[in-house]
């Protein structure tokens, strides 16, 4: 059943058109497992959407009109429990992000299982990346607030994603309120020494921490400048 699900959500994303010269696809991987509540989802969501508006963020991203980015989002909670926000789609102008920010605005919390499989996520979204195979660069952008509890370990996957020419950075979210004063950054420190050594792969792949979903606004915007400024600046020369 997982895999036909799987299937059908994979295909009906190959379904969506690929730009002739894309510069990039870039698939946002939104961590909603049971550790995340109502109020963290909707600062996740938030967060994207401000980030995705942000002068520097959108300059990058409407940099090249000649090679738009392709943009997708979905969540991922368990392994048999995953769903697509925002499907391929090219950015193309302020219209198209202005109808991502409104889609996303109006997102509501569904149902999601608890468990965290992070390597399933990982799987799915490299499938996802392989439907665009004119752009010149593929990244999954995978954000999460914990280790892999379920389905296959992020390591025994990553090699694979990396050999297809996939890039995967990770955004870690630290717990918002720990019970003592240092447990926090000793919490995402950990955390983000996981996502390094099980996760991220490819060139110049890297962690960027936001310490709470409060953080997460201006951690996703950091995170999106440094993946999507280099592209944009070669592109122009």
């Amino acid at each position: 059943m997982r895999n036909l699900m799987i299937l059908g959500m994979v295909s009906a994303v190959s379904a969506q058109p690929s730009h002739a010269n894309c510069r990039q696809a870039l698939a946002l991987a939104l961590d909603v497992s049971g550790s995340v509540d109502l109020r963290e989802y909707r600062l996740q969501l938030d967060g994207v959407v401000t980030a995705l508006n942000h002068p520097d963020v959108v300059a990058a991203l409407l940099a090249v009109p000649s090679a738009p980015v392709s943009l997708m989002i979905y969540e991922w909670s368990g392994p048999d429990d995953q769903a697509i926000l925002i499907p391929w789609t090219p950015v193309t102008g302020a219209e198209t992000l202005a109808s991502i920010s409104a889609t996303l605005a109006e997102t509501e919390r569904r149902d999601a299982t608890p468990g965290t499989a992070l390597g399933v996520a990982m799987r799915l979204g490299a499938e996802f990346l392989e439907a665009q195979p004119n752009c010149w660069k593929r990244t999954l952008d995978i954000s999460g607030d914990g280790q892999s509890n379920l389905g296959p370990r992020p390591r025994d996957v990553k090699a694979d994603i990396a050999a297809k020419g996939i890039t995967i950075n990770g955004l870690v979210i630290g717990a918002d309120a720990p019970g003592i004063g240092d447990r926090r950054q000793s919490e995402i420190g950990e955390l983000s020494s996981y996502f390094r050594a099980e996760v991220i792969t490819g060139p110049d792949a890297f962690v960027q921490t936001a310490i709470g979903f409060e953080a997460y606004a201006e951690a996703m915007t950091a995170k999106l400048k440094r993946e999507l400024d280099g592209l944009a600046i070669s592109a122009l020369q």
